[in-house]
């Protein structure tokens, strides 16, 4: 990819944030919506934290330049992401929490429930997942009500049972924390992580073409590419891991081999999990194809999750 292809990706990334960002500080006032009775400042305070407190915000950038594809207004793109953002946040939050992961920092800052306490925490990622099903439920999104249906069912189900959360079950479960600890195959490994970390960008992707009411096809494509982007999102995680240190990555380092956990670096051993990225990215730019050079940015991004190094 050429320079400007990478200029084009890093300007586009920034600004995508920076919206985002604003859309969600707006979002999370203190001022009460029509239908709410109050919105108590402490629980305002710990959600603002949770979700404000920096990121990339990539979940959101692949949503909106995967709509784009199809000419979708960007305006209720943003509002999609942003609620895909509140359920990435309250995921963190919860992830955080002593009978989860016990992490003190986060991006850098305090954990929620170090900077608040337990319960605050517990909450602030209920009112977050609450949130943005709200967000994604508004006529701002897509005016078509059968498109605001479809998000949500495909949100849901990414977040939930068949998703993330239970992607974390998974996860738990392969530490020993209730039956004991045992190995699990490279199989098992990709399916916990499809749906603890993979589920939400895949949906992204996906929500992206559904915002477009695209043709069968085009939605097949980008699904391919969220699955082959969420696959390489978490090795390069895993990798950082490993090969990176608290203060660039703004969290604790090294705790997924303290902890035991399953990861495919583990597995595969470094230099595998490297070769198994490159052929990721492959995957992704391969996916991409018949959306020709209008899906570069797309194609930069995935070759940025490949190598980012925070």
């Amino acid at each position: 990819m050429d320079a400007s292809s990478t200029g084009d990706f890093t300007t586009r990334l920034g600004a995508i944030a920076a919206e985002t960002q604003g859309l969600l500080d707006r979002l999370l006032g203190e001022t009460p919506e029509p239908g709410e009775i109050a919105r108590p400042p402490r629980l305002v305070a710990a959600m603002r934290h949770a979700v404000l407190g920096g990121g990339k915000r990539l979940r959101p950038f692949l949503l909106v330049e995967s709509a784009a594809l199809f000419g979708v207004r960007q305006d209720g793109a943003l509002l999609a992401g942003a609620a895909l953002e509140c359920v990435h946040g309250y995921s963190l939050v919860h992830d955080d929490l002593p009978a989860m992961d016990n992490d003190d920092l986060r991006r850098g800052r305090p954990t929620v429930h170090k900077a608040f306490d337990e319960a605050t925490a517990i909450l602030a990622g209920d009112a977050l997942l609450t949130l943005a099903f709200d967000l994604i439920a508004r006529a701002q999104v897509h005016s078509a009500p059968a498109v605001r249906v479809a998000l949500s069912l495909e949100l849901a189900r990414a977040a939930g049972l068949g998703g993330m959360a239970g992607g974390q079950m998974l996860d738990l479960a392969a530490e020993g924390r209730f039956d004991g600890k045992h190995a699990l195959s490279q199989a098992e490994i990709a399916t916990l992580q499809a749906m603890k970390t993979g589920a939400l960008i895949r949906f992204a992707c996906r929500a992206g073409a559904i915002l477009g009411e695209a043709a069968p096809d085009a939605l097949a494509s980008l699904d391919r590419f969220g699955v082959a982007i969420g696959q390489a999102f978490q090795i390069a995680d895993d990798l950082l891991d490993v090969e990176g240190d608290t203060a660039t990555l703004g969290k604790a380092a090294h705790k997924d081999a303290a902890a035991g956990k399953a990861t495919l670096v583990a597995a595969l051993g470094v230099a595998g999990a490297h070769e198994r990225l490159a052929d990721l990215v492959g995957e992704a730019e391969a996916a991409l194809m018949s959306f020709g050079p209008k899906a570069d940015i797309l194609r930069v991004a995935a070759r940025f999750i490949a190598e980012r190094r925070s």
